[in-house]
């Protein structure tokens, strides 16, 4: 037994064959929520194991922080065996991500995945990859930072005198693989209405196109994509600002806002300038408004600055580094930061209030369950340990 309440997704069964980011992120999104998650590795494990320093006990954190409320089986899909033994385990789960090449699944002898939603009609099949397997750049493999730059992103990212920059986190593929959670818990709560599953597809291309509102829309209807640096395409007063201490990030949203702030910093009669009186006029003359703003904040603690505004409705906050974010009594209040036994990550952010999620698992080694979850599907202990003898699994439990 154990003291975890029972979470929304409790009974659910998910087989989480991908690796790198975005799949184990939706793997771990759905396990936070109460899914028995299955991750199905290699011998030589997910590669984001190596993705340090720093490591914790020979793992890099990159994979720690992607793994958690999982069970781990190591398998050999190279060999029919291995093949057989997922698809055996298919019958009676619920989920499937994956993120395998489309000539790997016509190895393992299916040719259409119309194939798997006949065999498996009650089977979520979550499939995410690069740019689909269709059109121009079907079938390519797709990574964070290329999609990036050949979607757009790059170009709109950094100075406007310079050279456009990567985003400085995994942005598309974080993203995709939360649209791959919501589009699998989509797909179960239509399998409640028609008995049926269906396959869900992700792609990072997809995904990078739909991050980049407003440039998208602006460009649709008329407008142009612009490098802004910290600044707004379509907001002013929206941008990051000098002070006395350490830089101070105003986010304005109305005239309401812009004329607070004015006050407070000490020109109320900069809001009834007509050059600046409106959002599209301050868009207009953004150079000379944030030139003044600059020179009035100069005087300001950031920090004292950003508790007054913010109480006074005014939207900023100073720029703080990791380590102080994360150090913040906000963060521990809101359980942002958890630990379970030696493993520490980040919290839920999606917080239900009858069914909450929990960290009920750390990050799992190559194998280490994979004789409970052989077990788990039917296996014998003699079958489980022909298995391991043929080198079709591998156990390596603590």
């Amino acid at each position: 037994m154990n003291n975890f309440p029972k979470a929304s997704l409790d009974g659910t069964v998910v087989i989480d064959a991908s690796r790198v980011l975005a799949g184990p992120l939706a793997g771990q999104i759905l396990g936070d929520h109460g899914a028995e998650v299955i991750k199905v590795e290699s011998f030589t494990g997910d590669d984001t194991r190596a993705y340090g320093p720093p490591f914790v006990h020979d793992t890099a954190a990159y994979y720690v922080g992607l793994n958690r409320n999982k069970k781990d089986l190591a398998l050999d899909l190279s060999r029919p065996e291995g093949i057989s033994l997922l698809f055996d385990m298919l019958e009676s789960a619920d989920v499937l991500i994956e993120n395998f090449k489309m000539s790997t699944w016509k190895k393992w002898g299916v040719n259409d995945f119309s194939e798997i939603s006949e065999r498996f009609p009650r089977l979520i099949h979550c499939r995410i990859s690069g740019f689909g397997e269709e059109g121009e750049l079907g079938g390519l493999p797709g990574y964070d930072a290329a999609v990036q730059a050949l979607s757009g992103l790059i170009s709109i990212n950094g100075e406007p005198q310079g050279d456009g920059l990567r985003i400085g986190i995994p942005l598309v593929d974080t993203t995709t693989g939360m649209n791959a959670a919501m589009g699998v818990l989509f797909a179960l709560l239509e399998r409640y209405r028609s008995q049926k599953g269906q396959r869900v597809e992700v792609t990072l291309y997809d995904t990078a196109l739909a991050l980049l509102h407003p440039h998208t829309a602006n460009v649709l209807h008329g407008g142009n994509a612009v490098r802004a640096g910290n600044g707004h395409p379509n907001i002013v007063p929206y941008d990051l600002f000098s002070t006395k201490t350490t830089p101070l990030f105003i986010a304005i949203g109305n005239n309401r806002q812009f004329a607070t702030l004015c006050q407070r910093i000490g020109d109320a009669q900069l809001a009834e300038d007509p050059r600046y009186k409106h959002n599209k006029d301050r868009v207009s003359n953004r150079d000379a408004l944030k030139a003044r703003l600059t020179e009035l904040l100069s005087t300001f603690d950031s920090v004292e600055l950003f508790k007054e505004l913010m109480a006074i409705g005014v939207p900023c906050a100073p720029v703080l580094s990791v380590e102080q974010a994360l150090a913040l009594d906000h963060t521990r209040t809101r359980e942002m930061c958890v630990e379970l036994d030696n493993y520490r990550g980040t919290g839920i952010p999606v917080k239900l209030a009858r069914t909450p999620g929990s960290v009920r698992l750390a990050p799992p080694a190559i194998g280490q369950h994979t004789t409970e979850i052989l077990q788990r599907f039917g296996l014998t202990e003699t079958q489980v340990t022909d298995l391991v003898s043929d080198n079709i699994v591998q156990s390596s439990a603590l």
